[in-house]
């Protein structure tokens, strides 16, 4: 007779598992990169009307500043609170998105391969993005940002064991 335990299932309406909490960081580091060609594009707008005297000036990089800072301030905590998972024996649920919010649920026997990725700013914080791809066309890759480096790597190899002991 089989010992494996019965695995627990997922809890749709059970609390979801924060994203580590650097990635807040570096979704401000890109929100703040991402706003840099709309400050510079208001500068060199504002510098060739300067020399016409049609507008005082700061008048179009003023509120341009403003509204970065705004998007810098709240935008990236308010992504980080939009987003978690949940992972049992068999599956992972990933819940994202605050106006159009998704929430997915990965079978660990659909998946084909796994991948965890870092970019400069990911490594300079020590969060990785782990991505599932599983079979079939829609929603056929599921990525999980914002995990610490360590617990993507972890979650990997758990999810690689699940695959071969499902396979044998």
């Amino acid at each position: 007779m089989d010992q494996t335990p019965l695995p627990q299932p997922l809890d749709d309406d059970g609390e979801l598992t924060k994203l580590h909490p650097n990635y807040s960081h570096a979704l401000r580091v890109h929100t703040t990169l991402s706003s840099i060609p709309f400050l510079v594009g208001a500068l060199v707008l504002e510098g060739a009307f300067k020399g016409e005297g049609l507008f005082p000036s700061g008048i179009i990089a003023g509120p341009v500043l403003l509204i970065a800072l705004a998007l810098i301030i709240r935008i990236p905590m308010t992504r980080y609170n939009a987003r978690g998972y949940q992972i049992s024996a068999d599956r992972l649920r990933v819940v994202r998105g605050l106006m159009f919010r998704s929430d997915t649920v990965v079978p660990f026997g659909r998946v084909q391969h796994i991948d965890v990725a870092q970019g400069p700013i990911d490594r300079f914080f020590g969060i990785a993005t782990l991505t599932l791809h599983t079979a079939g066309n829609h929603n056929a890759s599921v990525a999980l940002p914002g995990l610490g480096e360590e617990l993507a790597r972890e979650m990997r190899e758990d999810i690689r064991a699940h695959i071969r002991r499902e396979t044998m």
